[in-house]
């Protein structure tokens, strides 16, 4: 079983608090049913909660975004903040270096964090998928994404504002939840035993059958035993925001995924990461791990892997991508 760890982080208070309210007390009159404290936010309810004392948001845009426009009351916490360096981007970011993240950004153990977003397409949610990881990983439990990211915010007619806010800084201490982490030596042992969990495949399906990588990978193909289950699968195709919940309920329904032990991957623990959301956060499977450096880091250890290509096909696909 997979028990998130609450660990102890100091309190501080930002300088333009006002009385505290609870995320959760929403009162009667506002949008029924509220989103406020559930994994996702909606931007009505977001607008009609800028004020409280509680509340940190996060803009995990690039600062040139950030400074053009973002939700009031908005840090800049850019993506690459929470990544690993360019050739193991899934890589686990030092715990010193989130500890002076969030300490900047006035983040305390009773903050109320909601990440935001460009919400340009699927892809881009995995960004706010992992930093929401990251941050659930670190003890925080008040945790949500806005909707649809400032797509969202802004089709919804809300206003952007372009001054950065002064925030108070705390004292916060990050240490990784170990139980919501898989290495990759966790995963290569739990594959020996012959009792691993659902390893789940976040990647498009060329990536799974071995016929297209990322530079940083080694080889093509994926995990032993994998199963395969796309991202995109839980969006909606005519707009890039997730599904209804109750539609996406019935689809892990279906995979058999409400329940069982499962480690979320991709190339990158960027596209794993949504999986690991929906599974975790909207489903409620308790069982849920990620595994931050997925096939990148995995390609690159005397590990094996499904679906490889033969010697002859990775010349011709490589040869491929140079040209692509």
């Amino acid at each position: 079983m997979i028990k998130p760890i609450i660990i102890s982080l100091a309190l501080a208070f930002s300088p333009l608090a006002v009385a505290p309210v609870s995320a959760q007390a929403a009162s009667p009159s506002q949008a029924s049913p509220s989103t406020v404290g559930q994994p996702l936010i909606s931007a009505k309810d977001l607008a009609a909660h800028l004020d409280k004392a509680d509340l940190r948001i996060l803009d995990i845009r690039s600062p040139q975004e950030y400074q053009a426009g973002h939700v009031p009351g908005a840090v800049n916490t850019p993506y690459g903040a929470y990544r690993g360096p360019a050739d193991n981007a899934g890589a686990l970011r030092p715990e010193a270096d989130l500890s002076a993240l969030f300490s900047k950004a006035g983040i305390s153990k009773d903050s109320y964090v909601v990440v935001t977003y460009a919400g340009a397409n699927p892809t881009d949610f995995g960004a706010a998928a992992r930093v929401y990881w990251t941050l659930k990983a670190g003890g925080l439990t008040q945790l949500s994404i806005l909707d649809g990211g400032l797509q969202a915010w802004q089709s919804e007619g809300q206003a952007l504002s372009t001054e950065a806010p002064e925030v108070a800084p705390t004292q916060f201490t990050y240490t990784y939840n170990q139980d919501m982490v898989a290495s990759t030596q966790e995963v290569a042992d739990y594959i020996k035993s012959g009792q691993a969990p659902v390893l789940l495949d976040a990647r498009p399906t060329p990536f799974f059958k071995g016929e297209k990588r990322v530079d940083a990978a080694a080889r093509y193909g994926t995990l032993p035993g994998a199963r395969e289950l796309d991202f995109n699968t839980f969006f909606n195709s005519d707009k890039p925001t997730l599904k209804d919940k109750s539609e996406i309920l019935k689809l892990v329904k279906e995979q058999g995924l409400d329940d069982k032990p499962t480690v979320s991957f991709c190339n990158t623990g960027h596209w794993a990461s949504t999986n690991w959301f929906v599974l975790s956060e909207l489903a409620g499977n308790p069982n849920v791990q990620l595994y931050p450096e997925s096939v990148v880091e995995w390609s690159r250890r005397e590990l094996p892997m499904d679906n490889q290509p033969s010697r002859f096909q990775v010349l011709k696909l490589d040869a491929q991508r140079a040209f692509n």
